[in-house]
């Protein structure tokens, strides 16, 4: 399966791929050069924290780059008054109507628990396409279901969203 990746999703991977190649190596293999130098390995803490974190960086650097190898790119755009990737979203539970913001975000930047949801789960297949007045059915995986309100809409980018770990 190809995640589905934006533009910026791309070229902000990309920034961390540069960075990581360039500062953070540099800075792994001189920490790993310095521990080595210490001695006798087997009891030197340094050593293998040094090359654990060279070994994360490398890792994170391959990770990365699997994602942009991989990645479908989509295009972002909707129309001004319809909910789409990278709108921030203002809904009304209508089961106790409470209001929540939700953003419509990449799988790369989801974070359900701070409102960053994706086209393809169950919140953000129900809104995307919908307008504000629009009440809308979500339905989870374990047939659950509950009613939101669309209240606002703003049309939001993805400029400051960071990119998850893994």
């Amino acid at each position: 399966m190809h995640d589905k990746l934006t533009e910026t999703d791309i070229r902000k991977m990309q920034d961390e791929i540069d960075y990581r190649k360039t500062e953070v190596r540099t800075r792994a293999l001189e920490d790993l050069k310095e521990a080595r130098a210490q001695g006798d390995l087997s009891e030197n803490f340094e050593y293998y924290a040094a090359k654990k974190f060279k070994n994360r960086n490398e890792s994170r650097i391959r990770y990365l780059e699997k994602m942009i190898k991989t990645a479908q790119v989509i295009d972002d755009s909707s129309a001004e008054d319809e909910v789409g990737m990278n709108n921030t979203v203002t809904v009304e539970f209508q089961d106790d109507k409470s209001v929540e913001k939700l953003k419509i975000v990449t799988t790369v930047r989801a974070d359900s628990l701070s409102g960053y949801v994706t086209p393809e789960s169950p919140v953000g297949k129900a809104l995307m396409g919908r307008r504000v007045g629009d009440v809308v059915r979500v339905r989870t995986d374990t047939g659950f279901e509950y009613d939101l309100k669309i209240l606002e809409l703003e049309n939001t980018d993805d400029s400051g969203d960071e990119i998850n770990s893994y």
